[in-house]
């Protein structure tokens, strides 16, 4: 598969502490040009966390974009949507069962050693980081650093069976080009989408610049 080069995550927390609304803050960003979306909720789901990602999922399907939901795939299921785990989350030869062939499984790893194990699982994509320091996790794995990704990015397989490679952690507009140049076929962003001014103009326009970056 390919995936978008920007590939945001509508992350609640973060959203919560700027006062900003998910579903609205998913409606930017389509209307800014994401073609993929990623709804990111880590406390329980509630029947308000359900409804605003029942919300998002409306907006993807109308707008033809793709809903990775993450850690959950029994909520991507319930919202014909794609999942994406971690490395404690349910293992992608389950969530494949339960999701089927047809929906996107992706998977995060955070070492060499997971990134190889990671290369024999029924996956359509696989996700390495941080790259950089982050704060989005309140214990963060290692930093796997650009070198870091430009060796796992060089020892995948070329051609048609080559696993897309998304980059995360720490990824900002100063330094997106950098990991993409370094093999990465599209970056993860939680912070760096999000304006000072959290307004939906704002995130549409940080959208759209984001749009402008990676297809230099």
């Amino acid at each position: 598969m390919t995936l978008p080069r920007f590939y945001p995550i509508v992350d609640t927390d973060s959203l919560m502490r700027r006062g900003c609304d998910p579903v609205t803050a998913a409606r930017a960003l389509i209307e800014g040009g994401a073609g993929i979306l990623q709804f990111r909720h880590k406390g329980a789901y509630s029947r308000a966390a359900f409804s605003e990602a029942t919300g998002v999922a409306r907006l993807c399907r109308d707008a033809g974009t793709l809903l990775i939901i993450d850690d959950r795939a029994d909520v991507a299921l319930l919202l014909d949507a794609g999942v994406h785990l971690g490395q404690d989350d349910l293992a992608p030869r389950d969530a494949r069962k339960l999701l089927g062939s047809s929906r996107i499984v992706g998977l995060s790893t955070h070492s060499p050693a997971q990134f190889a194990a990671g290369l024999s699982e029924p996956v359509d994509y696989l996700a390495i980081g941080p790259v950089f320091a982050t704060t989005s996790k309140q214990n963060p794995d290692p930093v796997v650093g650009v070198e870091g990704l430009r060796v796992l990015a060089a020892s995948l397989t070329s051609g048609s069976a080559r696993l897309p490679l998304v980059a995360i952690g720490g990824i900002t507009r100063a330094n997106a080009r950098e990991v993409l140049e370094a093999g990465a076929d599209s970056v993860a962003v939680i912070h760096d989408i999000l304006p000072d001014n959290c307004t939906f103009q704002a995130l549409r326009e940080r959208t759209e610049e984001w749009q402008r970056l990676v297809t230099k």
